[in-house]
Order: C-alpha cells, then sequence, then structure tokens
C-alpha cells in the first residue's frame, strides 16, 4: 500500500518524529499563493520557515516558500518522505545548489551532513520513522531532489500574480566558510 498523507497522520509518533525534521502536518488554512491550472491546491503540511507542502493532482509534492520561490520536489509523497527522512536539509541543499549543479548539490548535502546539529536525534528520528512505515532508504535523494526541481513546471504566484522563481539559488557552499571548511 503506497503511503499516503492519511496513512501517515493516523500515526502521531511518526507525526512527531517529522516535526523534529522540520515537516509539519498542520496545513496552513489561509491561502498565500495560487497554481496555475489546479482550482484547490491541497496544502498537506508546512516548515518552520513558513513555507506549505501542497500534494499535486499528479501526486507530485510541491513546495511554495514565503519567499517567492517554489518547485517540486518529490514524484510522489512516499519520496518526499524520505527526502525528509534522508535530507532533512533539502532546501539548504537547494540553496547552495550554485543554480542547479547537481555535483554543487552533493557537495551540499555531504557539507550539511556533517554539520549537522543534535546528530545522534536527527539519526534516531530517521530509524524510527523509517521503521514505524516500513520505509527504505532513499535512492540517492540529492539526485531525485535535482530531477524534481529540474523538471518542475507548475508555475504559482503570490497573490498579487506575480509568479515565484526556481528553488534552485545561485549559492555554493564556498560562499559559506562553515560549509566549504566541512566539505575540506
Amino acid at each position: 500500500m503506497p503511503l499516503t498523507p492519511e496513512v501517515l497522520t493516523a500515526n502521531d509518533e511518526v507525526v512527531a518524529w517529522l516535526g523534529s525534521l522540520d515537516v509539519s502536518f498542520a496545513p496552513d488554512d489561509e491561502t498565500w499563493f495560487t497554481i496555475d491550472g489546479i482550482e484547490s491546491p491541497r496544502q498537506i503540511g508546512s516548515d518552520g520557515a513558513g513555507g506549505a507542502f501542497v500534494l499535486l493532482p499528479s501526486q507530485n509534492v510541491l513546495y511554495v516558500s514565503s519567499e517567492g520561490r517554489a518547485g517540486i520536489i518529490a514524484e510522489n509523497f512516499e519520496a518526499f518522505v524520505q527526502l525528509a527522512i534522508a535530507r532533512p536539509y533539502w532546501l539548504d541543499i537547494l540553496k547552495f545548489s550554485a543554480g542547479g549543479d547537481l555535483a554543487e548539490m552533493r557537495r551540499a548535502a555531504d557539507a550539511l551532513e556533517a554539520t549537522l546539529d543534535d546528530e545522534d536525534d536527527v539519526n534516531e528520528a530517521r530509524e524510527e520513522i523509517r521503521a514505524a512505515l516500513d520505509l527504505p532508504d532513499a535512492n540517492d535523494p540529492v539526485s531525485a531532489l535535482y530531477d524534481a526541481v529540474a523538471a518542475s513546471d507548475v508555475i504559482v504566484r503570490a497573490t498579487d500574480g506575480s509568479p515565484f522563481t526556481t528553488l534552485f539559488n545561485r549559492f555554493s557552499i564556498d560562499s559559506n566558510p562553515m560549509l566549504r571548511d566541512a566539505a575540506a
């Protein structure tokens, strides 16, 4: 049986563990964006930065940041949960992607993993969620994230009609001394 938001949210312990990885399944009732071609987007959750996770009719998971960036981040809900477990700092991987360079994203993922705060807590959350949901490890989550964002053709708009930009950002880990040192 595929993993769905309903199956996941029925397990309070898993919801709490995912919350420790900055994924909340309490959607925002206030609509602050629109998606071209989708009448009523199904927001399934949010993150601590004010971003929204939306399950599209295609079953892709879309992320809409509160800062005007948006894109598909996973091919389905299960892939989204696997991404959140494997790389809870996935948004930072995109921030330090050097405009969408897969090799740079891999460097960022390695550096971010090396600098994790509360690594034991993150690893415990990963193990508990995988065990409770009987989820396998994600197969190359950085590549899957890159593929999803690169192929994203969804147009998200602010309430004033202006389109959101891609989730790929122009920074690289070389522009951040802490990450640059972690990658060395």
